[in-house]
């Protein structure tokens, strides 16, 4: 399908997805690193829980909540136990009372693609799941992984055995764990993990099933490079992530990779990537707004993992750039409490400015500069905003200086 890109286009389509997106107000925190199964994590957030509301996180997104092969969390087993390497359920149960008492929604991390088997079946793999609930036989893993189900709908995920989703028994208890996990256990949102590996429409299917407020899905590819380093244009990778979200029934968003391989790369003085050739944001938030979630690292990018971290001396200027543009921006933890105060509270300046000014996904923007060491933008008619080392600020006396901090500054009308 063709990219949408502008807010009349969305209109039509919004009827059946929850009043959550229609209202594009989110604001995410990713309330976990790649260390965090090590630190009684349910009772860290759960003293965190005051502070996550009063910054004005809408929702925390949870590492995943089950029994897992690995501890944090992406082998896992027995999809029915709620105790793992980071507590108990009776913690996880506690936490989620309290993120609902102050209204924070609780955002689990769905792991369906892969699932670790517990007895040796055909061929003499780990593809049976004896003894656990949703005992499954060897039908419902992929025959490319060892399995006797069909091929895989997307990417494999190797070393582990890659659930089949074509079957029909294996989406009937996915479904029902969905709700379970949902409507019992107390998760409002979903995030999808590795959503390559299997198609979109099966994650239309689950979503209505069990209708979460708010989904997200984790399609990440390769952005485009060529000998010299990223491609300015990435219009093949956006449209990537956009035909994937057009799949799961527009109900799912995704996150934004192409503006964070974008914005990483800008910070470093190259700011003019920031504007596509037709003047708009050069990731899926400059085509679809209103189902781009917008972030600077995650569990993968960023923390011990570091596949692919964001500049670190950059970061302020990439949180000034996602939480006053359009899209649904996430914060990480790692960010947020592990690099003192003044980080912390200079994010939750920017995110109570995107707020008060009432900047939301769909926000109209006008980039008003894009050069080597210079980007600005006015945003929704009363933010105007730069980064980089050039000096420049708004013409009119009607704008005023909210906030400014390294390489970044945010007026307001």
């Amino acid at each position: 399908m063709g990219y949408l890109n502008n807010g009349s286009q969305e209109s039509n389509q919004q009827n059946d997805i929850g009043a959550v997106v229609q209202r594009g107000r989110e604001i995410l925190l990713q309330a976990f690193n790649w260390e965090s199964h090590k630190y009684d994590w349910w009772r860290n957030l759960e003293r965190k829980v005051p502070d996550i509301a009063k910054s004005g996180f809408t929702s925390a997104w949870l590492p995943p909540p089950t029994h897992s092969f690995s501890p944090e969390g992406y082998l896992p087993q027995n999809l029915y136990s709620l105790n793992s390497s980071y507590g108990s359920e009776r913690l996880l149960k506690n936490l989620l009372q309290k993120m609902n008492q102050i209204q924070v929604r609780a955002m689990a991390d769905i792991v369906v693609n892969h699932r670790v088997g517990t007895t040796r079946g055909h061929g003499g793999r780990y593809n049976r799941y004896d003894g656990i609930p949703l005992s499954w036989d060897e039908r419902a893993v992929t025959s490319c992984t060892g399995g006797l189900g069909g091929r895989s709908t997307g990417d494999n995920f190797h070393g582990v055995p890659n659930i089949d989703h074509s079957q029909h028994f294996v989406r009937k208890d996915i479904t029902a764990w969905l709700q379970w996990l949902r409507h019992d256990v107390g998760f409002h949102d979903f995030r999808f993990d590795f959503a390559r590996g299997y198609s979109a429409k099966y994650v239309k299917e689950y979503i209505g099933g069990a209708k979460p407020l708010f989904s997200v899905g984790e399609y990440w590819d390769s952005c485009n490079y060529n000998g010299h380093g990223l491609d300015y244009n990435q219009d093949s990778h956006r449209q990537r992530i956009i035909n994937w979200i057009d799949t799961t029934g527009q109900l799912s968003t995704a996150f934004d990779f192409t503006t964070k391989g974008i914005l990483q790369e800008a910070v470093k003085g190259q700011y003019w990537r920031l504007r596509d050739p037709q003047g708009k944001p050069p990731g899926v938030i400059g085509w679809w707004p209103s189902r781009a979630v917008t972030f600077i690292d995650n569990h993968d990018t960023g923390s011990t993992q570091a596949h692919w971290p964001f500049p670190s001396n950059h970061v302020i200027e990439g949180y000034a750039y996602i939480l006053t543009h359009p899209g649904i921006p996430t914060v990480f933890y790692d960010h947020f409490y592990d690099w003192g105060d003044s980080m912390h509270d200079q994010i939750v300046k920017l995110m109570g400015i995107r707020k008060h000014q009432d900047i939301h996904s769909r926000s109209s923007i006008r980039i008003l500069e894009a050069q080597p060491n210079l980007y600005s933008a006015i945003i929704g008619e009363k933010v105007c905003m730069k980064i980089g080392d050039g000096s420049w600020c708004p013409a009119g006396r009607e704008w005023t200086l909210a906030t400014s901090g390294h390489r970044y500054a945010v007026w307001q009308k």
